[in-house]
Formats: structure tokens, sequence, C-alpha cells
């Protein structure tokens, strides 16, 4: 098959939706069929090939809310005039997909839609857009969703959407199956006896990076290591630096040997931060399916989360995880109680038999259901069936 996806950024940007891309894309490849990502130019990217994967990239930013900005007209001419046989456009509200909504008829091959989540559907903002949403995604030969819970896919079934499937997100048995690469305690100055906590997210302010900083210090532990990874660490150093409520909360945990790091790792330090990690706390505020999650089953992690996204699902799914208490706004956006939750991790780190319980079911549920390898293969088995019919 010849397969075009597009998606708003691609390696080597990072972030959860570019990983997604590349590991379906990287896997098709290796299925035997010839694979083309549609992206935004990136600096760094020397290359119009990776892993396998053409790349074609264009100058152009933004959506069809906040306006788009650069090469459309080249993006659109691209889009009109390849011949694939798959046309998948992975998340809406951006430019890769936006553009292509209104011209979806004159696209050749079979279209696919991976909405991952509508984050603006309660911003009045975008009350014209999903209005026309409606019609487009009857215009898409199948939808695919990542939950069988949320919003994106509710707003379907409310709207007469019938074309519609469940392929879930995953992670990385090439990354996850290995023993650890490095000793990344020894690497960060975390003691051996120390209790390690993991957060994962970009610098974004809606990754639960404060929510995760109070919670640690309000929680009744000692002996322990909060690490937070993310690019642009920058905004949250001057938060935590600057707040007073921070620099109160650590006054009073002076004597508690409690230590937040935040920092940037590459990848393989991140996975090894996974597999060395206690546990991993994710108070986020806004996701559709969390890959982090995934990532953590994978590494034998068991996870505290705000009900966010499918993260309810995928505990239901996994039994690799617990739920902290959560408020979700008339906007859409969860947040963590943060007094509950914090009782909720001290408990959790007093009973090491619940967190071991945890961690070996959310990786029997990985190994058997969630990694990239059986998940390509759905998203094959679904490309040959669209084409078949």
């Amino acid at each position: 098959m010849k397969i075009l996806h597009t998606v708003e950024s691609y390696s080597p940007a990072l972030g959860g939706m570019q990983e997604v891309v590349r590991q379906i894309s990287e896997r098709l490849v290796k299925l035997g069929h010839e694979v083309t990502v549609a992206t935004r130019k990136h600096p760094e990217r020397k290359f119009t090939v990776l892993n396998g994967v053409k790349i074609a990239d264009f100058e152009i930013e933004g959506n069809r809310v906040r306006g788009i900005k650069g090469d459309e007209e080249g993006y659109l001419n691209f889009l009109l005039s390849s011949e694939f046989d798959i046309v998948t456009n992975f998340a809406a509200q951006q430019w890769a997909t936006d553009i292509a909504l209104p011209i979806l008829d004159r696209i050749k091959g079979k279209k696919v839609n991976v909405p991952t989540g509508f984050s603006g559907l309660f911003d009045p903002a975008y009350s014209d857009y999903f209005s026309q949403m409606k019609t487009w995604m009857k215009s898409y030969d199948m939808n695919v969703f990542l939950s069988d819970d949320y919003r994106d896919i509710h707003f379907a079934r409310q709207n007469g959407i019938s074309k519609t499937t469940l392929i879930p997100n995953g992670a990385s048995e090439e990354e996850f199956l290995p023993r650890p690469s490095m000793d990344i305690r020894q690497k960060l100055g975390i003691g051996k006896d120390e209790f390690f906590i993991l957060h994962v997210g970009s610098y974004t302010g809606i990754k639960g990076h404060k929510e995760a900083a109070e919670i640690f210090l309000r929680a009744g532990i000692s002996n322990s290591t909060l690490l937070l990874i993310g690019n642009q660490n920058e905004y949250f150093k001057k938060v935590y630096e600057r707040s007073l409520k921070f620099g109160w909360l650590r006054f009073l945990n002076r004597k508690k040997k409690k230590t937040l790091i935040s920092t940037f790792l590459n990848r393989a330090e991140t996975v090894a931060a996974y597999q060395s990690a206690d546990l991993f706390l994710f108070p986020s505020n806004i996701e559709c399916s969390p890959i982090v999650l995934f990532e953590a089953m994978a590494a034998g992690l068991p996870f505290l989360t705000s009900n966010v996204g499918n993260a309810k699902e995928i505990i239901s799914w996994s039994h690799g995880g617990e739920l902290l208490p959560t408020a979700i706004a008339n906007d859409g956006y969860s947040r963590a109680d943060i007094r509950p939750s914090a009782m909720l991790l001290e408990k959790l780190y007093k009973d090491k038999q619940r967190r071991e319980s945890l961690a070996a079911s959310g990786q029997q549920a990985w190994r058997s259901t969630f990694s990239w390898e059986i998940i390509a293969r759905q998203y094959e088995q679904l490309y040959l069936q669209l084409i078949q019919r």
C-alpha cells in the first residue's frame, strides 16, 4: 500500500502525537508498505527519509480557527496531486487536517480520520468549526478513536457518524523490553534507597507540573525525589522558584529529604527513568489518550493519574494504576484535588505490595494488547479492509 499520514509536526519534534505517528508509520514500513508523512518543517530536520518513512514538509502553522499561515497552497496541491491508497489525518484542530477537511472528496484514496480528542470542543471560539465537523466526519471512509468513552467518540455518536472504530495508543516493545541502558539514578544523583517518583510531559502549563510538585510536597513521605522530564523546563523552574506557595512548602519539607528535579532528558535517558522509578505521577489537565500511561505500563511502573482523557478507561483495561481525585470544569479541563491526591500518594508510597500488583497487571496488559507492534497491525488490517471495499 501507498500510505500518507498527515500530522502537525514530526521527528525531531517531540510530543505525544508525533510519537504515535512515528511508531505506526515505521512499523507499517517494516510490514512492507510505502509510507509518507506530511508535516511542518523543522529547523533540525536535515533528512527526507527517517527509518524508511518519507517526509514531505511544509512551512505552515496554525488552524482554521486561529488562522493558518504559510504555504497553504503548496500543501493543497500536494494533497490533490498525490496518489495514495490511504490518506490518514492525525489530530483535528491543526493545519495538516484542517486544510484537508473541505476538499476530502477531491483527495484520491481512502480517507481516515484520527481526531485524538477534540480538545477545543467546549471552547466557544470553535463552535462553528465543530458544527461543520459533523459533515466532515461523514466524508471520511473511517474515523478511528483512541477511546470508547471520550468527548470525540461521544460527539460522533451524537451526530450520527456511523463509520467508526477503536484503536488505542501504546508503547514500544523495542524501547521497554530491554533492561535499562544506564543507571539513571546514579546519573541524576538519586539514591538507590530513595522513593523515585516520575512525571513526563512538555512544559506547556497544562500537563500538571505544578499539581505534581504540590502533591509531592504535601504528601507525608520522606527520602524521596520527584523527577519532572520535559522540554522547555525553564517555564516550570521560574514558576517553582518564584512562587511564595512553593517556597513555603519547601520550607515545611526541609527536614524530610525531599528533592524535586526539573530537567530535559533524551529518549534513552527517559526510558531508563521509567524503568528505574517507583511510581508515575500524572495530574495532567488535558489529554486524549496519554501515551505516558502506556509507557509506564510497559516499564512495569504503577501510576497515579488525574481523570483526564481516557485515563479512567486505561485503568479499567490494565489495572495498572489508580485515579487521583479530580474535578472536571465546564471547559473540559481536569484539575486534581491536591490534598486528597497527596493522601493517595502517601498511601501508595507505604504499600509496596499494592504497587507491585499494579505494576504486574499493567505490564501484562501492555504485552498482550498495547504494544505498537500489535497496534500497527490493527492499522494495517483497517487500511487493507478499506481498500478491498
